[in-house]
Parts: structure tokens; sequence; C-alpha cells
């Protein structure tokens, strides 16, 4: 079971670049299926050829982070769909993998490797490996909470929330998204060149189906610890990826589940989890064990409107309900139509209110003539009092 965690711990890297695209950046990036393999297999090749274990560890990060930017110039520069981008460029490693690895298996035997130690002292699978790679991932979870913390990732999520607002605020949407492409496959990568050296080989099918795994430890750890602080949302993606891999290692158990139904497994998985994550006692029970999401005035930075398109839009107890969404959509609505009226015709409060002060100008004239009329009826050589200065009055208003 330690076994199942230390994989776990490993594979919150990849959910952690998942949460960051699907989630902040609310981008459907598939190009986790080969930018994992791409960094396990630039990892194995450059260890099998002598090389240090860590700088192959550094260079599956950057081999990670150029396959993410290849999709986020296809999507930015060349205007391609998200979803499309991802899959061409998935389908464009799979052949860059197979030149990296010069063969479809890398394996990693009798050479050093960054667990070699460990191994040595057969500490692998136990609670001091666990504790290692906890601290590792926990390290790269506060990272992104700083990162998400500045300017530029305060950005990142108004890109992800509204990309034309924030475009009108002036952020470079296209910058956003190309760095935040990047750092979500490159953590993507180092998860692959991480588990390629826990394993022992690097395979070219060795990153099929890992989207699956990302999601279910995002929906899982976000349906247990909610969205309503950043902290806590990172820390349910790594609590998530663990619980994820505790099941794995349970189904597994069974005598009728077999190795190559991992991937029926991981299906099912997230499916269930779509589904339940749906369910308003599911999410009542969830409030009950995280007091802090029942708190009603506790700030909620990530809650919006959610992508009704995305298949993370319902997973969080705190989310806008359809009815909300609806009403809040109305509300834009009307304010856009009273905008956009009032803009039309710009001079017509002006001149309305001009009218009335040039109507209200007459009646007091006109009842200044009355006042003066009456009064001339009078002898002729008796003054009409006020008459003077009704005429006066009437000039200086005219």
């Amino acid at each position: 079971m330690l076994s199942a965690i230390d994989q776990g711990l490993i594979y919150a890297l990849l959910a952690l670049g998942v949460f960051l695209t699907f989630r902040i950046l609310n981008f459907a990036d598939l190009t986790v299926d080969a930018s994992f393999t791409t960094g396990a297999g630039t990892a194995a090749t450059l260890i099998s050829h002598g090389y240090s274990p860590w700088l192959g560890v550094v260079a599956g990060l950057a081999a990670g982070s150029l396959g993410g930017l290849v999709t986020a110039l296809l999507h930015t520069k060349f205007k391609i769909d998200p979803l499309l981008a991802s899959i061409l460029t998935m389908l464009g490693l799979y052949s860059v993998n197979l030149r990296i690895m010069g063969r479809a298996n890398t394996p990693l035997l009798n050479v050093e490797t960054v667990f070699t130690p460990l191994r040595d002292h057969n500490l692998i699978g136990t609670w001091t490996s666990v504790a290692i790679l906890a601290a590792i991932a926990l390290a790269v979870k506060f990272a992104i909470d700083w990162f998400l913390s500045t300017n530029f990732g305060l950005a990142v999520m108004a890109t992800g929330d509204n990309p034309a607002m924030a475009s009108s605020l002036g952020v470079s949407t296209d910058v956003t998204k190309i760095v935040t492409l990047m750092l979500a496959n490159g953590l993507v990568g180092l998860a692959g060149a991480v588990m390629a050296q826990y394993q022992g080989f690097a395979d070219i099918g060795g990153g099929t189906g890992l989207i699956l795994v990302g999601l279910a430890s995002v929906i899982l750890g976000n349906a247990v610890l909610g969205t309503r602080f950043m902290v806590l949302a990172t820390l349910g993606v790594v609590v998530g990826s663990v619980l994820y891999r505790l099941v794995i290692y349970f189904a597994l158990l069974w005598d009728f589940v077999k190795a190559q139904d991992m991937k029926l497994i991981s299906a099912v998985l997230v499916v269930a989890a779509l589904v339940l994550s749906q369910s308003k006692a599911l999410r009542g029970a969830f409030s009950r064990l995280s007091p802090w999401r029942a708190d009603k005035d506790a700030p909620e930075p990530m809650t919006v409107v959610p992508n009704r398109f995305s298949p993370l839009a319902e997973t969080d107890a705190v989310s806008f309900s359809p009815d909300a969404a609806d009403g809040l959509e109305d509300g834009t609505a009307r304010e856009t139509d009273r905008r956009t009226r009032g803009a039309s015709s710009p001079p017509a409060a002006p001149v309305q209110r001009s009218a009335a002060a040039v109507t209200s100008s007459a009646g007091h004239l006109e009842g200044r003539a009355a006042e003066a009329a009456g009064t001339a009826a009078k002898p002729a050589g008796e003054p009409a009092p006020g008459a003077g200065q009704a005429v006066d009055d009437t000039e200086e208003a005219i």
C-alpha cells in the first residue's frame, strides 16, 4: 500500500499540472498523455547514456515544457481550437518520443537513479520514501500557491474566468496561456522523469490515459476539500491523487480484476466522480466533514460562473447553482441592453433637461405677465405695483 502512496505522490505533480490547465486556465489540454512520455523518455535516455539522474529530471521538465509551448503556439498564434491543438501536439509527440528513446521501451536496470540510495537501503515503499515524496509534492504545491498569488498568477486566473474581460484590462491573454501551458506540461514532464526512475523503465505507451488520472485526482480532491481557498484546492489535488492510487491498489486486490483492466477502472472512477460530485447529498456530507466550506462569509477566490462545457464545472459544493448562474447572466444581459440603448442616443438626456428648463422658464414668464396684466386696470397715473420688477425679471429670464 505504501508503494501505491509513493506513486500517488509522484502522479500528484501531473495532477497539479492538470489543475493549472483545466481548473485555472479553463483550457482542455490533452498534451498530458504525450508530455509525460516525453519527460520519461528524455530522462531515461540521458541516464542510460551515463548522465546524471538529476540532469535527467531537469531535462524531463524542460522537454515537457516544450510540448506545452507547441500546444500554446498552435492555439494563440494560429488560432486553432484548444482541444484540437493539444490533440495535434499529442500525435506529433508520439513520433518525437520514439526518436528520443530510439525504441519503444528504455530500461534503467543497473544504472544509478535518484532512487538508488533508497533502493540500496530497502526504503522504497516505506514511510521514509513516502515522507520524501510528500515533501517534494508539497513543495511544488506551495510553489504553485505562490505563483497564483502573484500579479501574473491573478492575470492567469482572470484569463481562465473571462478572457475578454482580462484582455480589456490590458492582460496579454496569449502570454498567460503560453506560460501556464508550459508550466503545466513541465510539471507533467517532471512527473514522467521521476516515475521512469521509480519504475526502472520508460515506455512509449506509459502516458496513455493519464489525462484521466489527472482529472480524477482534481475532481476527487476538490470534492473532499473544496475550492473555497486556493491553498486547500491545491492540497486537495495532492490528496486526490493519493486517493486515486489507493482505489486502484485495492481494486487490483480482487481476483477478478486484472492489470489490463486499469484503464477501464480509471474511466469508471472518473465517471463516478463526475456523477457523485453533482449529488447534493454528497456535497452536504463533505461540507459537514470540512466546516470551512459551510462558512458563507469566508472568501471564495475561485467562485466564478462555471464553464458549462468543462468537466469540472459542477465539482465544488460552493459553485454557482444553475439558477444563480442564469440570474447573473440575465442581469448582465439587462445591464448590457441598458447601456447599449443609452449609448445609441447620448444627447437625449441633455436635450430633455434643456426642454424642461425652457418649459419652466416659460411658465414663470406667463405667470408674471398675467400679474402685470391684472394691475393694468388701475388708474393710469398710479404705477402698477411690481410691474417694473416683472419686466426686469422677464428681460433677465429671456
